[in-house]
């Protein structure tokens, strides 16, 4: 240790290790020539892995899962679970008062009325009878302007007035008493949700109904023989029609006297106004969708197999925190996308928010009912118009 002393300053100590007094092996290899001879520089084994370096997998953030982000961040949990439960306590927790239901043809099965895809009962399945070139065609624009025939034929056999509404529609109506239903979107054209007492207000028949009927003129010439596959999408030759309107009970009593309802002014073909493959949809479903889904607080789906766009991607919607609940006799509407369709299990998209009831949409109905505390007042309002 040795010291010195600055002329104006303190006293400063100088430090010196004893190790540094002795050479390291750099060193004493420049002072003293090695006995060893020397060796080539050591290539790595193959089986010997490399030294990890900070770059490397090893050292890398680990990402973490849509589900470990839950796990981590339980406000991503908007449900704890995919349980109907969860959809119930949320609607009473939350006072939802925004609650949009979007209903398919399996909520009137019940009813008596078949939907369009379930195997062997579905009314696609049972179209033989008409000599269709395919199924759909029954609902195809086109041919019914050339062969209108088998499109009333089947009218007679689902025209308003010969069923009941079903305690799914009961359920809906419910929601609209207790002042929480925002709007009901339905692909249905039976009408029933109007039977059922739901105010038009509140209502968007997006694929039309039986409640008004239009005239569209008719195909004519060579393009009302045919019905080629190829043909059917095309442009049609023959009048436009004149668009008179006509009411429900006049096409009914048109129907049910076995004659094609035909325009009184122009004799073109009178169809209800339902949304045939080809037609656009109704203006009132453009004009409320975007303020609708934007303020809806809560979304029911029921009875759909969500097949059919664009009534199909309604549920892409509403805002990503947003709960929804589907009841139907199977999953439907899964993607598997980041920012599209449900997601159940949680595991694909950023909120849990996704709950489903899978069974009878009468028995999902009244079993969400019963979790509100609603369930005799659901009962009653079914017995109300059985009665």
């Amino acid at each position: 240790m040795s010291s010195s002393k600055g002329k104006d300053g303190p006293e400063w100590t100088q430090y010196r290790d004893p190790a540094d007094s002795i050479p390291d092996e750099d060193e004493e290899s420049h002072s003293l020539p090695s006995t060893k001879p020397s060796e080539p520089p050591r290539t790595p084994s193959r089986h010997q892995k490399p030294a990890a370096s900070r770059s490397s997998p090893r050292f890398a953030k680990k990402v973490l899962t849509p589900l470990d982000q839950k796990k981590a961040d339980p406000s991503l949990n908007i449900i704890p679970d995919n349980e109907i439960q969860s959809i119930a306590y949320y609607i009473k927790e939350m006072a939802c008062k925004n609650i949009i239901v979007m209903t398919g043809a399996g909520i009137s099965t019940s009813a008596g009325i078949p939907d369009f895809r379930s195997p062997g009962t579905g009314l696609y399945d049972n179209l033989a009878k008409y000599n269709l070139p395919y199924p759909q065609a029954i609902f195809d624009i086109n041919y019914f302007r050339r062969k209108p025939e088998p499109f009333f034929t089947l009218a007679r056999e689902l025209y308003p007035g010969n069923f009941d509404p079903t305690p799914s529609h009961y359920f809906v109506r419910l929601l609209a008493e207790k002042g929480v239903l925002l709007r009901n979107y339905t692909q249905n054209i039976d009408t029933l949700e109007r039977v059922a007492g739901i105010s038009g207000d509140l209502l968007v028949e997006a694929h039309g109904s039986f409640s008004d009927a239009h005239c569209v003129g008719e195909a004519s010439g060579s393009d009302a023989e045919s019905d080629s596959d190829d043909e059917l999408g095309g442009a049609l030759k023959g009048k436009p029609g004149c668009g008179k309107e006509y009411s429900q009970q006049w096409v009914k009593t048109e129907i049910f006297a076995g004659r094609t309802p035909r325009c009184e002014a122009c004799t073109g073909l009178v169809k209800p106004d339902i949304v045939f493959f080809g037609e656009s949809l109704p203006e009132r479903f453009h004009s409320l969708l975007q303020d609708d889904f934007q303020r809806c607080d809560l979304l029911i789906v029921v009875g759909t197999s969500l097949q059919v766009m664009p009534f199909a991607g309604l549920i892409n919607h509403v805002n990503e925190h947003v709960p929804r609940l589907l009841i139907n006799r199977e999953i439907c509407g899964v993607t598997g996308s980041a920012f599209s369709g449900f997601d159940f299990e949680g595991d694909v998209q950023k909120y849990r928010r996704d709950a489903r009831f899978l069974g009878d949409c009468d028995e999902g109905c009244r079993r969400l009912a019963e979790l509100l505390g609603w369930g005799e007042e659901l009962e009653e309002l079914v017995r109300r118009h059985r009665e």
